[in-house]
């Protein structure tokens, strides 16, 4: 697949940058892959794009006497698509592997720093960003060219060999066959491929003009709405890729209309963008994208490389920047391994943790655009802004790195204060007014007597509201004895356990004045009687167990205990223990109450269909599911002061097949907040033992996202935010309104009030207490201030 980034690629330049050595030949002190008669590598290529090439290139060049031929079943010139984008990062790999691909490269490279959004007739554009791109059939020339001067065997028109037959007469197999590649579904039981199929379709075309910046297009059709990508790739001809929903595609005739019918009316669609002028096609066809990931990227000596391997959408990753990294790492591992089998497996070791980061980048990027709908009503510039930073590799902190004016600008829009971060701005619950928006995200603590918090729990909470979070939450405080998790769980169902909760929120209201401090109540269901966490995780307790209850006869883990499903009058006895505890909670000065309907505690067992299979009115329907749930947070509610805020955390997914849907999620949300909650804790997982969760950085806020924009309802975002960068992303671009963080808040207690230092903030969103305010600076380490050398000494 031709391929093209919507945004650079963040970081330094990766360690096969500097392992490739500059100049041909190449030397190298350690022993190289040879084949079974001691001569040089033997390699077949299979696949002529620029993955296959570059990799026949770098293995020529570093050792000449190798024996390298690719296998292309096109002619030279055949090409798809039009443009391709390589990032700074890929262009520093191709410099030190390669320096005659490189300086050729740039001969030809057309580079902007501009990015423009278009939509509902405002331009907003963002600079700084660096781009270079040229086209993909100079590409190729350019690597055919290289090649041939190095004596690389090239065999245009030519089907390759049965994959079997070449893996017994070479050294090594690269399977560069593309997205649709042969050799991986010849070995599919080894690779174990999973391809996964998108909601949008797609068109490569091109224009006969390069585009001034990279460009972004919104068109809201009677049909619905489509989007135009386009960047230029040389000085009179640009990329243009036209995308939408399928459901629009159908709607607007696509599917009946033929190349030429296709390209006319996508012109005429954008003909502002285009400025009138044509767009013109190269055998190009409406398709949708597919993800492609490989369990395994060997096997024996035949390896996967480029979109074989793995794809990344156009939106965020090219196929072609991979694919030639995969290429350096590949040729700098058969450098450094004394067999193929070792290098193989160190290509892999590499190359994949990259590999699946860029791809939950690409994931997030190509989901924001299969929701376009749903953010267009956005404040124009936060609109822009979300776009920019929809993957979150682009971040609030580049951004203003990049284009302060643009950033700054978004920021006034928002309404942050002059010199303000959005975080530090305040927000508003019913009638309790947080200063921030960082809370500190509940955390089971496993260290209370009898259910009853002490010092431990003064010195945990106080520090961290000390350290100048908006909101500080108290763990899961459980509502009866039976509803504890772990012997070690505080709670709230004695006077005695209030009265210690009051001396901790005592201190936090005298000693951290502005910080709120909330508590989250909730009840074990069938995951109680366990051990201490950092005794065994959800295992079951060797001795004084206590029974389970739950919505169904079902364990949470297959050797654990089996709860009893809960009758009719055992639920209004819980119902009354969660009011109860409520009225403790007011009394000992919580400022906010949570309801904890997540991670397959006893509400969230209602919730979810794979732990309710219950056949009266507490189940079946999401309906249903939600009804006890819902009753306990009336009863909560009615006991709870009316001034005072509460929230709801759900398990947004399960992570798990028929479980609780992002579209269920949505409801559930939209069903509590109807009931009067103020906001929704948006968490995911944790429901069944079975779940296989996507984990990554921030990966959990796309659900929070979505149920702030279908749900309307304010929302807590929580799930891997380590960086107060990642706090300003996401509080500017709207996809939430608070943030929670628990291990950052473990790591450091203090980590609010080191990142206002540490952006230069020292306003009304936070405050260093007076005993430590001279620590808001961070301390010297040494002297800096040392006289630097002058003049050199003459020769």
């Amino acid at each position: 697949m031709a391929g093209t980034v919507s945004m650079p690629t963040e970081g330094a330049r990766g360690r096969v940058d500097v392992r490739l050595r500059r100049g041909a030949p190449a030397t190298t002190t350690r022993p190289q892959p040879q084949d079974r008669t001691g001569h040089s590598l033997r390699a077949a290529i299979v696949g002529g794009g620029p993955g296959g090439l570059y990799t026949a290139a770098l293995l020529k060049r570093l050792d000449p006497a190798r024996e390298i031929t690719v296998w292309e079943r096109n002619a030279p010139d055949d090409t798809f698509g039009f443009g391709v984008v390589l990032s700074d990062e890929t262009l520093g790999g191709i410099e030190h592997a390669d320096p005659v691909v490189y300086e050729a490269l740039q001969r030809h490279f057309v580079r902007w720093d501009d990015i423009d959004i278009v939509h509902r007739g405002t331009r907003h554009t963002s600079g700084g960003h660096g781009f270079a791109a040229l086209g993909r059939r100079r590409l190729l020339q350019i690597l055919h060219e290289r090649c041939r001067s190095l004596g690389v065997r090239l065999r245009f028109r030519t089907e390759a060999p049965d994959p079997a037959r070449l893996a017994e007469t070479h050294d090594l197999v690269v399977a560069a066959d593309g997205v649709h590649s042969t050799t991986r579904e010849t070995y599919a039981d080894v690779f174990r491929p999973r391809i996964t199929g998108h909601r949008c379709r797609y068109i490569w075309l091109a224009a006969d003009f390069a585009f001034d910046a990279f460009r972004f297009e919104i068109a809201e059709t009677e049909h619905g709405v489509m989007q135009l990508h386009g960047y230029p790739y040389a000085a009179d001809a640009s990329t243009v890729i036209v995308e939408m929903r399928e459901e629009v595609w159908r709607a607007a005739g696509f599917d009946g209309a033929d190349e030429q019918e296709s390209v006319e009316r996508c012109a005429k669609i954008f003909a502002d963008a285009l400025g009138g002028r044509p767009l013109r096609s190269n055998r190009s066809a409406w398709t949708t994208f597919r993800t492609v990931v490989n369990e395994r990227w060997s096997h024996g000596n035949v390896v996967l490389l480029g979109d074989a391997a793995h794809t990344a959408h156009f939106s965020i990753g090219s196929g072609t920047k991979l694919a030639v990294e995969d290429a350096v790492a590949l040729a700098a591992c058969l450098e450094e391994r004394s067999s193929v089998e070792e290098a193989l497996t160190a290509y892999e070791e590499e190359r994949r943790p990259v590999v699946a980061s860029t791809q939950r980048a690409a994931r997030a990027s190509l989901e924001w655009f299969e929701d376009l709908p749903r953010y267009l009503g956005r404040p124009p510039r936060q609109f822009a802004f979300d776009l920019l930073t929809r993957s979150r590799r682009v971040t609030h902190g580049n951004l203003r790195l990049r284009d302060a004016r643009f950033t700054e600008s978004v920021e006034r829009e928002f309404g942050c204060p002059p010199g303000t971060p959005p975080m530090f701005t305040p927000f508003r619950l019913r009638g309790l007014t947080l200063r921030n928006r960082v809370v500190v995200s509940p955390m089971d603590m496993y260290s209370a007597t009898d259910g009853v918090p002490g010092d431990f729990h003064l010195v945990h909470l106080g520090a961290r509201a000390l350290g100048g979070a908006g909101l500080v939450m108290t763990e899961m405080v459980c509502v009866s004895e039976q509803g504890r998790i772990t012997p070690g769980c505080a709670g709230l169902y004695t006077g005695r356990q209030a009265d210690a909760w009051r001396r901790i929120t005592g201190f936090v209201h005298e000693h951290a004045p502005g910080t709120a401090i909330g508590v989250q109540l909730g009840h074990s269901g069938r995951k109680g009687s366990t051990r201490l966490m950092w005794e065994g995780m959800d295992e079951p307790l060797p001795d004084g167990n206590w029974p389970l209850v739950a919505a169904s006869p079902l364990p949470y883990k297959p050797h654990g205990q089996i709860p009893r499903e809960l009758s009719r009058a055992e639920l209004t006895d819980i119902r009354e223990q969660f009011a109860s505890a409520a009225r403790r909670a007011a009394r000992a000065g919580f400022d906010l109450l949570e309801l904890h309907c997540a991670h397959g505690y006893l509400l969230s067992g209602f919730l979810s269909p794979l732990t309710n299979h219950r056949t009266d009115a507490y189940g079946g329907s999401l309906e249903k599911r939600l009804r006890f749930p819902l009753e306990v947070f009336d009863a909560v509610r009615g006991v709870w002061p009316e001034e005072r805020p509460m929230t709801v955390r759900i398990s947004a997914t399960d992570w798990a097949e028929g479980g609780t849907s992002a579209e269920d999620a949505v409801e559930i949300a939209r069903a509590f907040a109807a009931h009067g909650a103020d906001a929704i804790d948006v968490s995911t997982g944790q429901v069944v033992d079975g779940e296989r969760p996507e984990f990554g950085r921030s990966y959990q806020t796309p659900f929070a996202d979505r149920i702030r924009h279908e749900a309307q309802v304010p929302v807590i975002a929580v799930g891997a935010i380590s960086s107060w960068d990642d706090v300003n992303s996401l509080i500017l671009a709207g996809r939430a309104d608070l943030c929670a963080l628990a291990r950052p808040h473990l790591y450091d207690p203090h980590w609010t009030l080191h990142a206002a230092a540490e952006q230069g903030y020292d306003g009304p969103g936070t405050a260093w207490p007076a005993p430590y305010r001279a620590g808001s600076r961070p301390p010297r380490t040494g002297r800096t201030d040392a006289p630097k050398p002058r003049l050199s000494p003459s020769a």
